[in-house]
């Protein structure tokens, strides 16, 4: 018969298996999207299609450049002309790239960024930016702040407890062995 110790072991074991294997199952979803995603925006700068390549503009002194107003309406009324449908797509936020000389003006709905010359206004690029939906799928924010706030917590702790759980279940066997050898002698 087995020691009280070995049973311990056998009974913890048994156990943690079964809410290492369901928890496994419930994180799996999140853990394929998170890493499928993470992988996509990884490679975000290397691949045009997730981001827009950064253009360059002309001057790179900020004193020289025309004024952040300018610059926003400059990029919107492009915007708005070549995709009329877009008209009451309110400006989000302006990226200043000073190394670059460039403003990247990134709309409010459906991820489209403008790049404008800070010195010229010319427009460099219009273009969407799928990086950023993606990134909102990765950290769960695109169904709600709430969702993003639960599940990611979730995910931690989940990732968390199937490690420790994970070890236990690798070492336990092992200390099974030692405890059954320590027997025979």
């Amino acid at each position: 018969m087995y020691s009280s110790r070995i049973k311990k072991y056998i009974k913890s074991l048994r156990s943690l298996r079964v809410w290492h294997r369901y928890l496994g199952v419930s994180l799996a979803l999140l853990l394929l999207i998170s890493a499928v995603t993470g992988i996509l925006l990884s490679l975000k700068k290397e691949v045009d299609f997730l981001q827009p390549p950064t253009q360059k503009g002309e001057v790179q002194s900020l004193q020289e450049w025309k004024p952040l107003h300018e610059l926003s309406t400059i990029a919107s009324t492009h915007f708005y002309e070549k995709y009329p449908d877009q008209k009451n797509n309110p400006i989000d936020r302006l990226d200043v790239r000073p190394s670059k000389g460039i403003v990247k003006v990134l709309f409010g709905e459906g991820n489209w960024e403008v790049q404008v010359d800070g010195h010229s206004g010319a427009v460099l690029s219009v273009a969407k930016r799928h990086s950023d939906w993606i990134e909102s799928l990765h950290d769960g924010s695109i169904i709600s702040d709430l969702f993003k706030l639960i599940s990611m917590n979730f995910l931690g702790v989940g990732l968390i407890v199937l490690l420790s759980t994970g070890l236990w279940l690798w070492y336990g066997p092992r200390l099974i062995r030692i405890e059954k050898k320590k027997r025979r002698k």
